[in-house]
This record gives structure tokens, C-alpha cells and sequence, in this order.
């Protein structure tokens, strides 16, 4: 017998987590892709030494949740797999569209766009589906997607900043010389890289100084 997969289209709830308020006052409104293993509430913590006054952080979930080994007791998320990527990814964008709609970030606000590891590609890809403007891009200990060229960021004119420990335990010599290399071709002359002496964490420092 002969299985075929069929597609379907249904929506679905999904939650994501702010910290500080959106006030008249606010400066820089920060949009941070968490890491595979992660769940929104606890990534947005590592902006808690960010200006509260400042700073207003969103922090979107990735849907697909699962348990953790060894003991399969705490629960992460995962934004993207090699399984039907493209319309996973399309599914991520539309909920990233969602959270931008229901903010309304007032046009006078400085976005940052901030990715971590995995997040770094869900990141790039809307920045690019979407032309969206930001006033900052990071990319922290993550891969550039392989399927972006210069050409996507032509509308982009922004300070970009590249951000590798350089004892990462996924990076080698190699893999660093490509994405840096990846990532000047894509933001040239706008692009700041930061590696520093660490393993693959998120460097709290780092992020403090980026405003």
C-alpha cells in the first residue's frame, strides 16, 4: 500500500514574552530570536541589565517544544528543522507578522533585531522576507542561512554586528572563517565582529554595550 502526505491549513496559538515597558520614553524596542533549547520566558532574561527606562524586549517562542535529555524533565524549543523547511519557515514569518501587529512599535523607536544560535536564522530570514528596517542587526554564535546573497540586503543599511566565542564548541577554525566571510559579503563595510573568549553562551557584556 502506498502512504501520501497531505497538507493542511489550521491556525494555531502560540505565546511570546516582553520585559520592561512600552512607554513614550522608550528608545530601542529589541526583537531577540532565542537559541534551540530555549523558551522565550527564560532567553528574555539575559536583557535584564539592559535600561529598563530604554529598553522594551520581545522575545518570540518557537512552536515546536519537546522534552530535554538525559532525564526528559525540562522542556525546550526549536524553530526549524532539515524537515520541511520552507513551509516551517513560512509558518515562523506569519507569526512573527502577529507579534509585530499586536506591539504596533511606533515608528519612532530604534528595532533591534538580535538572533542567537538557531535564532539567527529565523532572525535574517524575516529581515529579509519582510525588508524590514531595523536600526541594529546582531547575529550571536549562529550560522548565516545558506540560501541569503548580498542582493537581499540591498534595502538594509544598518550597523550589523557579528558576535562568536572563540572557544564555541560547534565552531572550528574553518566554520568561523565562513561565516565571517559569509557575513562581510552580505553587510561589507557596515559589519562590526566581536568574537570574544568564551564558549557557545550568551555573552551578557556584550549585548550591555551594543546601545
Amino acid at each position: 500500500m502506498n502512504s501520501t502526505e497531505k497538507e493542511i491549513y489550521y491556525s494555531i496559538n502560540n505565546s511570546y514574552s516582553t520585559l520592561n515597558e512600552l512607554t513614550k520614553n522608550t528608545k530601542n524596542v529589541w526583537f531577540v530570536c532565542h537559541g534551540m533549547g530555549y523558551l522565550s520566558r527564560y532567553f528574555i532574561q539575559y536583557f535584564k541589565g539592559l535600561d529598563p527606562d530604554d529598553n522594551y524586549i520581545i522575545a518570540p517562542q518557537a512552536q515546536s517544544k519537546y522534552y530535554q535529555a538525559p532525564k526528559f524533565r525540562h522542556v525546550g524549543a526549536s524553530w526549524l528543522t532539515k524537515e520541511n523547511t520552507f513551509v516551517e519557515t513560512e509558518n515562523v514569518m506569519t507569526y512573527f507578522d502577529a507579534i509585530f501587529e499586536k506591539e504596533s512599535i511606533p515608528k519612532d523607536k530604534k528595532l533591534i533585531v538580535f538572533g542567537y544560535s538557531q535564532g539567527v536564522s529565523v532572525a535574517m530570514r524575516y529581515l529579509v522576507k519582510r525588508k524590514l528596517q531595523c536600526s541594529q542587526l546582531v547575529l550571536h554564535s549562529g550560522g548565516i542561512p545558506k540560501e541569503l546573497v548580498p542582493h537581499d540586503f540591498e534595502f538594509l543599511n544598518t550597523k550589523t554586528t557579528l558576535i562568536y566565542g572563540t572557544q564555541d564548541e560547534y565552531l572550528n577554525d574553518e566554520r568561523i572563517a565562513y561565516e565571517t566571510e559569509r557575513a562581510t559579503s552580505l553587510f561589507g563595510n557596515n559589519l562590526n565582529i566581536l568574537p570574544f573568549d568564551g564558549k557557545h553562551v550568551v555573552n551578557l557584556e556584550l549585548i550591555n554595550k551594543l546601545v
